[in-house]
């Protein structure tokens, strides 16, 4: 597979500023794929950075390149790689941890402090043509998959660890608020797994249609409050409102 010397990258270089520039392709490391994106989300995430320059402790000090819902084709494999990957379509999962520390020993490598997590300053992201990250982080996908189901296989799998950290099983009722595209995700695994009530509310009459369509049995208007007589097993929080919350 060619891969150019140069590619397109677009880069954040301020607040509400992004341009695209032209950089080297990146080269893939000893254990590392090169990968040429196919299909990249926009994250909550992305858009703060875009819009305020930071999330909390995470401050945007230079040029970076955003983008981490990513998913493409592998068009080189560095050293110690199996070259039968080369033409793979993959979903990648955009958290490197460093392997070595107590938590990514103990098996809880998402809490990894050392953690390389594209997007996330100083580290560049995916809104680029190529990517370089280690092999056993970028997952093969059926070619029936298309490459922005792929680039939505990291947010999927939120849903997926909120439902099974709620233990939303079969018959459960569950209560999610924020019906953003999240909220939607883990309405839809809560119907996979088997939920009878799937209770989703918000403030924006168009995301709480959206969420009919996605899962929900029921809708609420967060405004009005919790109606009387609701019973649920589980809630899931995915507005990151403390008013919800409450």
């Amino acid at each position: 597979m060619s891969v150019p010397d140069t590619m397109r990258v677009s880069v954040l270089r301020g607040i509400r500023d992004v341009a695209v520039e032209e950089r080297p392709t990146p080269q893939p490391g000893p254990g590392e794929v090169l990968v040429r994106v196919g299909s990249v989300g926009v994250c909550g995430s992305d858009v703060h950075y875009y819009e305020h320059g930071r999330i909390g402790d995470h401050v945007v000090r230079g040029p970076l390149v955003l983008g981490h819902e990513a998913g493409g084709r592998i068009a080189g494999v560095g050293e110690g790689v199996d070259v039968s990957r080369v033409g793979q379509r993959v979903s990648l999962e955009p958290g490197v941890p460093c392997r070595h520390c107590v938590q990514c020993r103990a098996g809880r490598y998402n809490l990894c402090p050392d953690v390389v997590f594209f997007a996330t300053p100083p580290v560049d992201g995916a809104f680029a043509e190529y990517v370089t990250i280690a092999e056993d982080f970028a997952y093969a996908v059926p070619d029936q998959l298309s490459d922005d189901a792929a680039g939505l296989i990291e947010p999927l799998s939120v849903g997926v660890w909120a439902n099974r950290k709620a233990r939303v099983g079969a018959g459960s009722r569950v209560l999610i608020s924020g019906a953003g595209p999240v909220g939607l995700v883990v309405a839809q695994v809560a119907r996979a797994r088997g939920a009878s009530e799937i209770v989703v509310s918000d403030v924006d009459s168009r995301r709480l249609e959206a969420a009919t369509r996605f899962g929900a049995t029921r809708v609420l208007d967060a405004r009005d409050g919790i109606p009387a007589g609701l019973v649920v097993d589980a809630f899931v929080d995915c507005s990151g409102a403390p008013s919800a919350v409450a």
